[in-house]
């Protein structure tokens, strides 16, 4: 069956409303325009392209040249958006910052929302004026959108085409459009709100799952703030943890510079910080101006949710997604999401952490039965061996023989210590480590030898514990590990060296301390696993540094050697 043709029905349109009594040659001539005009504004389920369309419909319907749109702010007392048609990209850019309805006519109408038509706008007492680049306005047609009984905002229209002031007719049809806007934009709002909690759920099964994939806690934390500022659309995601003094300690963040942030505490004095560790969630209009807000990190930001993240009745930290300044608001059901998000958060972290307690105590317990084979079995049997060596070199009458029997029993007492070193960093408790750098490091290397089967060699330049802070350190440990960690597993390595060097420099001048691992192992395979170089350099990037990879000491340069930097 073949489609009717719109103009006919266009047509037939036309003739059935001017057979309607009661109403004018001329406005019974555009009702096919206004119904056509409705049709248009109910096409489409996006919010601002809805906002847009109901913009450039009601201009066209009523000749107008300019149109807006005024959302007014859950507080009803301004303007969280302002749409605008008709006005050129380049004159909006130089009139800079859109009304927030607080003065001037368009307050007004926030706060008496009924229709307004004006021959003349300055002549209105309500006016305030246009700033500076402003296009010119004189005539004045407004009507308020209604969404399920509530005001959502306003429609404005000026400049009637050819001098013309709007007429009756022009009112009434705007009117109805308004109507037919306000079921438009609930339908996109219902819309909206639906996908939003979509991403937001999506955005908590991916957290979870992450979290419970493995990886250390800091890794957990940066996922949490990596999804948590792109959920909220925020300029920031921030973890926050409980400092050793007091206050909360930024420990994770995903932004465009994140090593401005990483390690600063929000003293324990803060009314914010006292709220969040008592599980409430603490809502900023505006980080820069709220006297609440008392680190320098708060100049930067404007809107800023702040959530506890609390399971169970006790509370891990809190994440905090900031916007840019001048950002729009968080709405209400913004608002909810990301407090369900935080809560769903905070489980996973606490699930993560028994899951890696009970790995840990895995490890512990296979590491107590390793020191235990060593003491029991292999010490034992090696000094066996050397006191039978030393009974062999009493009895032999050869001197050669004699001394080589004596560097062997030498070379067993040697690796008996050795073995006695590597119990001892099997059996040592995380919590007994001493907390200088260079002591953590040498912990990392006894801790390695016992799966390389050798010891790496190592070396230190300039004062590593003095220089080196405690966050940069904590990484540095954690990157050393991993290398380590990637010689031992998928580099086959016999030798591998180790250079902490709190002496280097950036290429920018500025003062760094640089970790190299260098083998002489089978090198980086092609097309084999990254992730560990990925953790490598996300962790020197959070601290304004970087990673790559160098060639080794083997033969030829064969082999890999890590290097790790990041600023003092």
């Amino acid at each position: 069956m073949a489609e009717p043709d719109p103009k006919d029905s266009l047509d037939a349109a036309t003739r059935a409303t001017r057979s309607l009594q009661g109403l004018s040659t001329d406005l019974t001539a555009r009702v096919p325009q206004l119904l056509e005009a409705m049709r248009s504004v109910g096409a489409g389920l996006e919010l601002h392209s809805t906002l847009d369309r109901i913009c450039e419909t009601a201009a066209e319907l009523a000749h107008a040249r300019y149109a807006a749109i005024g959302v007014v702010d859950e507080q009803g007392e301004g303007l969280s958006d302002f749409v605008t048609y008709g006005v050129p990209q380049e004159v909006a850019e130089a009139i800079g910052r859109r009304p927030d309805g607080h003065r001037g006519l368009l307050g007004a109408l926030i706060h008496d929302p009924a229709p307004v038509r004006l021959a003349d706008l300055s002549s209105d007492p309500r006016s305030a004026g246009f700033p500076p680049g402003h296009p010119r306005m004189r005539t004045f047609l407004g009507v308020p959108i209604r969404v399920q009984g509530e005001i959502f905002g306003n429609l404005y229209l000026t400049e009637k085409q050819h001098g013309a002031e709007f007429s009756d007719y022009d009112l009434h049809m705007v009117r109805v459009l308004a109507t037919e806007a306000g079921i438009a934009i609930g339908n996109a709002r219902l819309y909206e709100a639906a996908r939003q909690r979509e991403h937001w759920i999506d955005g908590s099964v991916a957290v979870t799952t992450a979290l419970l994939s493995g990886g250390d806690a800091d890794e957990a934390l940066s996922v949490v703030a990596e999804h948590a500022r792109r959920l909220a659309d925020s300029a920031a995601g921030i973890v926050l943890l409980p400092a050793g003094e007091g206050g909360l300690e930024i420990v994770a963040v995903s932004s465009d510079d994140p090593s401005s942030s990483l390690g600063v505490i929000i003293p324990a004095r803060s009314t914010v910080v006292a709220k969040l560790l008592a599980g409430e969630a603490v809502f900023i209009d505006d980080s820069a101006t709220d006297s609440r807000m008392i680190t320098r990190l708060a100049d930067r930001f404007g809107p800023s949710m702040m959530l506890p993240l609390h399971s169970g009745g006790r509370v891990l930290g809190a994440l905090a997604t900031p916007r840019s300044r001048g950002a729009r608001p968080f709405t209400e059901t913004e608002r909810t999401l990301a407090t369900q998000f935080a809560s769903q958060a905070a489980l996973a972290l606490m699930m993560a952490e028994a899951q890696r307690d009970r790995e840990r105590l895995a490890v512990y317990e296979d590491r107590d039965r390793i020191a235990r084979d060593l003491h029991d079995l292999v010490i034992q049997r090696l000094f066996a061996t050397g006191m039978m060596l030393e009974s062999a070199q009493r009895r032999s009458v050869v001197p050669e023989v004699r001394t080589g029997v004596g560097r062997a029993v030498d070379e067993l007492d040697v690796t008996i210590q050795e073995i006695r070193t590597a119990i001892f960093a099997l059996q040592q408790e995380p919590a007994e480590a001493p907390s200088g750098l260079r002591t953590r490091v040498l912990r990392e290397i006894n801790m390695a030898a016992v799966p390389l089967g050798f010891k790496p060699s190592h070396r230190f330049l300039g004062p590593v514990d003095s220089l080196v802070g405690e966050l940069t350190g904590k990484n540095l440990v954690a990157a050393l590990r991993e290398a380590l960690s990637n010689a031992f597993r998928h580099a086959r390595a016999s030798l591998i060296d180790v250079v902490v060097d709190a002496t280097a420099t950036l290429p920018d001048g500025r003062g760094a301390v640089r970790l190299s691992v260098a083998d002489d192992g089978v090198g980086i395979p092609e097309g084999g696993r990254r992730s560990g170089l990925r953790n490598l350099a996300r962790r020197a990037e959070s601290l304004g540094g970087s990673s790559r990879i160098d060639p080794g000491i083997g033969e030829d340069g064969g082999g890999t050697t890590v290097v790790w930097e990041a600023p003092l």
